[in-house]
């Protein structure tokens, strides 16, 4: 039985789309015609969700990381429990719907074709990703899946929670920024213009510095709001195609690095990817090489990207990696000693683990105190934003006042 996906018209002439599971296409196309519906197209699930199509996105809502984390619990647990690697997806695919369903479907199919699990895996990069899928190879390798999959649930657990962390400590702030920018917005385009024209009728009156400058933005605004729209449409593009290339994505990442808190969070990020992901590898029995080859591709930060895909060779043929990872620049003096002491030891692997456990300690640690770090900031900008555009009306409607009197 395999998954597919269609599309038709029911006998009153309604679109429909759908998904059934069927030995063969002819079985779809039969069991449809059954139910009255008329078929467009039927497609192999696994086709539709391997190439990510406008089809992918119309039958499912994509594969959350609560959903890939509560697989790999189960599948771990089924395995561990002494059920056969094709009995527990056969028992795991009814627990899901949606794209991850289809997937199950579809790697199903293919182990009793065959092939591996880690096969099936490697045919949608776009939720398990390279580490994911090479762990998960190491496991079969080795006849430890049930172990490796434990791995990576602590592995998605940490990155759950620290994305989570991350979001929380940063919705205040951002909620802030958007009140400051809505208020200033409204005030600037709707409470100035009418009391402009009040300022005005003083009789060619000397306005206030501040209130020339906030009627002249006011007026900027309102007159060009077209071209101020195309500038900004055009610069947020532009920022994200230059973003795109290699060169831009290397110059972020390091300008990154450079700032106060965003630097903090880029680089501690960075030796926890590094040193997690590594140590995972080393610990599963992926070789050294084709573990640095994984790390290269799964490692966001380009500074560390560069430096480990130039030093990848001199590292696989001395063994050593403590002394190129102090030419980057990111790994402090302390990260570099632990590492050192686990490649001298032979204990790599674990030492490695024991870096990312530290640093990942200080990044929930910072994260923690992210939003009350962030939010006094909004607060003094919101107040200086607010504080000028009173100013800047009060003071004429001051003078004017003096003059009556």
């Amino acid at each position: 039985m395999a998954l597919y996906l269609y599309q038709g018209f029911s006998k009153d002439g309604k679109k429909v789309a759908g998904q059934l599971d069927a030995p063969s296409e002819g079985g779809v196309r039969e069991l449809l015609q059954r139910q009255g519906i008329y078929p467009v197209s039927i497609i192999p699930a696994h086709k539709v969700v391997a190439r990510g199509s406008f089809l992918s996105n119309l039958f499912s809502t994509g594969v959350s990381l609560k959903e890939k984390l509560l697989f790999t619990k189960q599948l771990s647990v089924l395995l561990r429990s002494g059920v056969p690697l094709l009995q527990a997806l056969d028992l795991l695919d009814d627990q899901f719907t949606g794209q991850l369903h289809s997937i199950l479907v579809s790697i199903k199919d293919g182990i009793k074709e065959g092939n591996s699990l880690a096969d099936g895996l490697k045919r949608y990069p776009q939720v398990f990703e390279n580490i994911y899928v090479q762990l998960v190879r190491a496991g079969e390798a080795s006849g430890k899946l049930e172990i490796i999959l434990d791995s990576l649930v602590k592995y998605l657990e940490s990155k759950e929670a620290m994305e989570k962390k991350i979001r929380d400590a940063l919705r205040g702030p951002l909620i802030n920024l958007g009140i400051i920018f809505i208020v200033t917005l409204f005030l600037v385009t709707r409470v100035v213009p009418t009391l402009a024209s009040s300022f005005t009728q003083g009789g060619g009156a000397q306005l206030p510095l501040p209130t020339k400058i906030l009627m002249t933005i006011s007026d900027f605004i309102i007159n060009q709001f077209i071209l101020l729209t195309i500038i900004v449409t055009s610069s947020v593009l532009g920022f994200l195609y230059w973003k795109s290339t290699a060169q831009g994505a290397y110059q972020l990442d390091r300008f990154k690095l450079q700032l106060p808190i965003v630097g903090f969070f880029s680089r501690t990020n960075a030796i926890v990817q590094f040193s997690s992901t590594l140590g995972m590898l080393l610990e599963a029995g992926v070789r050294l090489s084709e573990a640095l080859e994984i790390v290269c591709d799964i490692v966001e930060n380009r500074v560390l990207k560069n430096a480990l895909q130039e030093a990848k060779d001199k590292i696989i043929k001395q063994g050593k990696i403590a002394q190129y990872l102090k030419q980057t620049t990111i790994f402090p003096p302390i990260a570099t000693y632990l590492i050192s002491t686990g490649e001298e030891s032979g204990k790599l692997d674990s030492m490695l683990l024991e870096v990312a456990k530290n640093y990942e300690k200080d990044l929930a640690e910072k994260a923690d105190g992210l939003s009350s770090s962030i939010e006094p900031l909004m607060l003094v900008l919101m107040a200086f934003i607010v504080g000028f555009i009173v100013i800047a009306v009060a003071l004429p409607m001051m003078s004017m006042g003096n003059v009556l009197g």
